[in-house]
């Protein structure tokens, strides 16, 4: 599946949806400003092409994928081409002040991948350092979160907890339904509707079918 992910993800995705999901990233950046610390170091593992990264403020911005994303991002991004599952081996540990996630968990191998990618975040982090999860929540998704060939293990906000926790991570807060599924979902592209959106919590419990995960290293 490794060798096919840039086939993959061409397909997926045009460039008229690529710009769209460009202008829905900066408003979720900007709501999920209040969990950055901006005076520290801040890491995007599977970045993708940088929708969270380019918008994201922090004295230094890392981010990897398993893909040859560099191309695509801001020239200050430093870009560790890697797995997450092998970012020990490109990384400084507990360096970070914020470690971001998004759509990215359900697509290792198993749960103990999982676990073992979400210790590896905490070794990155500096004591006090958040991490930041966005995931599909199968408990809301159903049956169309296997539509994606490349999902591989199913998880909801309960399961989510327990590995980081099992990871060594301390929950702070969990918003268990937060954005649409996809940006081919019902969350709209206008920047003015994202921000809407976002700003009332009620229409979350409605389209929510991704959870919003805040922890930290203690």
């Amino acid at each position: 599946m490794t060798g096919r992910l840039p086939e993959l993800y061409a397909s997926r995705f045009g460039d008229h949806e690529i710009t769209a999901k460009d202008r829905v990233w900066r408003e979720i950046v900007r709501y999920l400003a209040r969990y950055i610390d901006p005076d520290a170091p801040l890491m995007d593992i599977a970045c993708d092409r940088g929708h969270f990264i380019r918008w994201a403020v922090a004295s230094e911005r890392w981010a990897s994928d398993i893909r040859d994303v560099e191309s695509t991002l801001p020239a200050d991004v430093r870009f560790r081409r890697s797995s997450g599952l092998a970012l020990e081996r490109f990384l400084p540990r507990e360096y970070f002040g914020t470690v971001f996630i998004s759509n990215y968990l359900e697509h290792l191998p198993s749960s103990d991948s999982v676990i073992e990618q979400l210790r590896i975040v905490r070794e990155i982090l500096r004591p006090g350092g958040r991490v930041i999860i966005l995931q599909p929540n199968i408990r809301f998704v159903g049956p169309r979160y296997w539509d994606f060939i490349d999902h591989r293990v199913a998880l909801t906000e309960r399961s989510l907890v327990e590995a980081t926790e099992l990871a060594g991570l301390r929950t702070e807060n969990v918003i268990t339904r937060f954005l649409p599924y996809s940006t081919k979902g019902r969350l709209p592209s206008d920047p003015r509707l994202v921000r809407a959106y976002l700003a009332f919590p009620p229409a979350w419990s409605v389209l929510g079918r991704q959870t919003l995960y805040v922890g930290s290293r203690g």
